[in-house]
């Protein structure tokens, strides 16, 4: 009898020679109906492979990431099953799993809408038929015959390291579908019962343009319709919070042809933007910082000094001035060193904390731009606080509380927070990166704060800590983010003068809160489906007049809201009082005030929330009054 441990559910005996399946069904307390493979702890198996006397396990479900991965990847076969049997001289390539599903890329004629709805129809006969999915392992001479059709399965065999190569098949005889891949897959294709095909585009093979042109097909999956439907639901919520749709409703932000991936900000946009601008400058003010500004081109030189023409040259801009070759910038620390290095400082002056609005540039493919979300120039708030080896604990724990109090000042108290090492691509000794890696490590320990562990994920000069946010929707997003540094500041023969009288290098905390301002206003947006709390909205308030007779009193209310810091506008177009009101509900303004002959002659204003509550009339420096407080708490909605 072979003996297995099993996560949450204590040894299992069973007879030697069983596969997992037999294990699953002898734990108690386990629906093994939704276990879709197994985690020996070294590697995820098919529930087919033979179970090890010994092993610890666990059993994966849709739950697990891993198992998520399982059935997400599983379904992607599924669809490329269904594909083929509908069109059989497309030739599949690779099918991923992706943050939003899956996707599989096909060299064929273009789709059309009217294709998902029949390669869907397919997939759910598949799944009614319930085939088995089993993994084959072939030589390569013998993978090399089965998929000699196709050339680009020949091309990734031939890619392949020496050795046995893995293949999983899905049903029997001539219409069963076989692929080359490491698993595992989920037992059959019963399992993948519910599912949507979401779009498609085009690709090129190996996301090389000078390669062969491929159909994308992207899809979603989940074990029940239940959680289908949730997610679709969810699917269309976002695409009425789209910040580019409202973005254009708002008046804040459009993009045009003549600057593809450079947002073009609008007067509203612009005021949404300073606001959040004069919020930042205030914070850092109050933490002790400096502003400071350097320039959007610096010589070539520069940028191989920082490394970062080594590591990044294939994402910046180049031209000359005067025969030199120049950069246009895609990140501001090495500017922040100039800055630093353009006089000597004293260990007393530490923590010197500098701050920049740099506005950065960064070759992105037209195919990820997306909205603010993914631009080619964006404004970084950048900060690069310059201190002693044993300041960096206690100075990235200050970060820390900074950015807490950020987030929630717009909205976000739900924060996850992950912590990366040293990639492989690093620069500096392995007694810096210690260091670093053990700063951040503590200050996380010295605030009670839990942290994942992403080892291998850090920049290329130093670790780093990044805060990842949640919307209203449940959406994760990374914005801030805090590296230490000790190899820059090295490489530019930045000093200051220590307490012992000598010179030594600083240590260098790069820091961002908001990230990207763009994309951060992008995903303030879509939290708030552009419904600003009062504080933040570029139109506080319109003054809709019931006739042009009234327009003379609407003005006189707008100077007064104004007067007090307000930004309200009026609508005196000569249009029906009902039309004025739903465009102003369009707007997203936080208060619209109706004014007629009786507000007019009393000096009051009738007042319909965002929400088409009506309050009751108020005078109008009571209203003024209330708004005033509403703005200046910074109240989330």
């Amino acid at each position: 009898m072979a003996k297995v441990e099993v996560a949450g559910h204590g040894v299992v005996e069973v007879p030697d020679g069983s596969n997992w399946f037999i294990v699953a069904r002898a734990t108690k307390d386990l629906d093994v109906n939704t276990v879709l493979a197994v985690d020996t702890g070294t590697a995820v198996r098919d529930m087919s492979t033979t179970a090890t006397d010994g092993s610890t396990v666990k059993f994966l479900t849709f739950a697990d990431p891993a198992g998520l991965e399982v059935f997400r990847h599983s379904s992607a076969h599924l669809m490329a099953h269904a594909l083929l049997k509908l069109y059989p001289d497309a030739k599949p390539t690779i099918g991923p799993v992706v943050d939003e599903g899956f996707y599989y890329d096909f060299a064929m004629n273009p789709l059309t809408p009217e294709d998902l709805q029949k390669i869907e129809s397919e997939m759910q006969r598949l799944v009614k038929a319930n085939l088995p999915i089993r993994r084959m392992e072939v030589t390569r001479a013998e993978a090399l015959e089965m998929f000699a059709d196709n050339k680009f399965k020949v091309e990734m065999i031939n890619d392949l390291q020496e050795g046995t190569i893995s293949i999983y098949k899905q049903g029997e005889g001539e219409t069963a579908f076989m692929d080359l891949c490491r698993g595992p897959h989920v037992p059959s294709t019963g399992y993948l019962k519910a599912f949507k095909l979401t779009k498609f585009a085009g690709a090129y093979w190996r996301a090389d343009q000078s390669r062969e042109q491929l159909q994308r097909l992207y899809g979603i999956s989940f074990p029940n319709k239940e959680m289908l439907d949730e997610h679709l639901k969810k699917i269309e919520e976002a695409l009425a919070r789209d910040h580019r749709k409202i973005g254009q409703e708002m008046e804040l932000f459009t993009f045009h042809d003549e600057g593809t991936g450079f947002p073009f900000w609008h007067a509203n946009g612009m005021v949404l933007k300073n606001i959040v601008v004069d919020y930042w400058r205030n914070v850092h003010k109050r933490y002790g910082y400096n502003e400071i500004q350097t320039p959007q081109m610096l010589n070539k030189v520069l940028w191989e000094m920082s490394g970062h023409y080594d590591h990044y040259r294939n994402n910046m801009y180049f031209t000359s001035i005067d025969d030199i070759p120049y950069a246009v910038k895609p990140m501001n620390c090495p500017g922040g060193l100039l800055v630093y290095k353009s006089r000597m400082h004293s260990y007393r002056e530490f923590p010197l904390r500098n701050a920049e609005l740099g506005l950065v540039h960064r070759h992105e493919m037209s195919g990820v731009l997306h909205g603010l979300f993914r631009v080619r120039a964006f404004t970084q708030d950048d900060a690069h606080v310059f201190c002693t080896p044993d300041q960096v604990k206690s100075e990235v724990a200050t970060i820390i509380d900074m950015v807490f109090e950020i987030y929630k000042t717009f909205g976000f108290n739900d924060v996850h927070i992950e912590l990366s090492t040293r990639p492989d691509n690093s620069i500096g000794s392995d007694e810096m990166w210690a260091n670093a890696e053990g700063g951040l490590r503590d200050a996380l320990e010295l605030r009670g704060i839990n942290y994942k562990l992403n080892p291998g994920d850090g920049a290329f000069y130093g670790p780093k800590i990044d805060f990842h946010v949640k919307d209203s929707m449940g959406r994760s997003w990374q914005c801030g983010t805090i590296q230490v540094d000790f190899s820059m500041p090295e490489r530019f023969h930045a000093t200051y003068e220590a307490e012992d009288g000598t010179r030594k290098t600083p240590v260098m905390l790069h820091r961002a809160i908001l990230g990207s301002l763009e994309r951060f206003i992008g995903i303030l947006i879509e939290n708030y489906a552009g419904k600003f709390p009062m504080w933040l909205n570029p139109v506080q308030v319109k003054v809709l007049p019931v006739s042009d007779q009234f327009n003379d009193y609407a003005k006189e209310v707008v100077a007064k809201f104004c007067a007090a810091g307000l930004r309200a506008e009026a609508d005196l177009r000569s249009e029906r009082l009902g039309r004025k009101i739903r465009d102003a509900q369009l707007s997203r303004v936080n208060y619209q005030v109706v004014v007629g002959a009786a507000e007019a002659e009393n000096g009051t204003v009738s007042v319909r929330t965002r929400k088409n509550e009506n309050l009751d009339a108020l005078p109008v420096d009571e209203f003024t009054a209330r708004m005033v407080n509403e703005a200046t708490t910074r109240a989330a909605d």
